[in-house]
């Protein structure tokens, strides 16, 4: 009895670390508060090594609500045997994209010119820091592992940008969000780095719970994020650090093009 009246006091709460630790809880932090008024219950933020983590810790019920990619939801609907649900995604996630970028000077202009090159992915359960990309590498005819002079992965998309901009790989590729961030913040030398190739659309992240938790509650979680209104002060300071305009509903259907990639990639095991 004790783990359920734990549940039903609590709502604890985490990320895929695709950005830094400091980072991720600064973005989390008016949300929580926010969603413990609604909730009428205690939220609390638990951090995560890694994207496996974050899926096993959801998987196994150690945490109520994630943050995940579409291809570690993916990975935990197949761990749980379809017994994570994502309830809801910012609207730009019905149509996300990502970046490869490369420095000004590199000579890189198209997917084939990475041929013999270097490259950095984000972490290696990232949807739009390695799956998707890896996707349309594939597509072009481009096996990374075979055609790359050397493939790496930096653990977050902010280390992509880093690594390119400091020379380490030719190019990297990455979450068209957190670019346009840095190019918002003025965090890194668009005249040094440049966007070389822009991936078509697909369904990314999304907030996600475990099947079992009573619709009661995941109702509520629900509608907290659909009424989240910038016209309001707090709603536009957590849509602003959430990069979204707002959140819509999702369902597990809408993922079934990054299973399919995942699979054609040999990335779903």
């Amino acid at each position: 009895m004790v783990t359920s009246a734990h549940a039903q006091q609590v709502l604890r709460v985490t990320a895929i670390p695709d950005e830094s630790p400091t980072e991720l809880a600064r973005k989390f932090a008016p949300l929580g508060k926010y969603l413990e008024a609604r909730l009428g219950m205690k939220v609390e933020w638990t951090p995560v090594t890694d994207y496996a983590a974050a899926v096993e810790t959801l998987v196994n019920k150690k945490i109520d609500l994630a943050w995940f990619g579409g291809f570690t939801f993916v990975q935990s609907s197949v761990r749980s045997a379809g017994k994570t649900v994502p309830l809801v995604q910012r609207e730009e996630d019905t149509a996300f994209k990502s970046v490869f970028i490369t420095a000004s000077d590199s000579g890189i202009t198209k997917l084939e010119d990475l041929k013999g090159k270097t490259l950095s992915f984000g972490s290696q359960s990232s949807t739009s820091g390695h799956l998707m990309p890896r996707n349309y590498l594939l597509a072009a005819k481009i096996d990374p592992d075979a055609d790359l002079k050397r493939v790496s992965f930096s653990g977050a998309h902010d280390a992509t940008i880093a690594a390119v901009a400091s020379g380490k790989v030719d190019a990297g590729a990455l979450n068209i969000s957190v670019w346009n961030k840095f190019v918002e913040d003025r965090r890194v030398d668009t005249g040094a780095v440049k966007v070389f190739y822009t991936t078509p659309a697909y369904y990314d992240y999304n907030w996600t719970v475990h099947a079992d938790m009573p619709a009661g509650l995941r109702d509520k979680i629900t509608q907290a994020f659909l009424d989240l209104n910038p016209a309001t002060p707090e709603g536009a300071e957590i849509l602003k650090l959430q990069r979204a305009t707002k959140f819509v509903p999702t369902k597990a259907d809408n993922y079934m093009g990054i299973k399919a990639a995942a699979e054609n990639a040999g990335l779903l095991k």
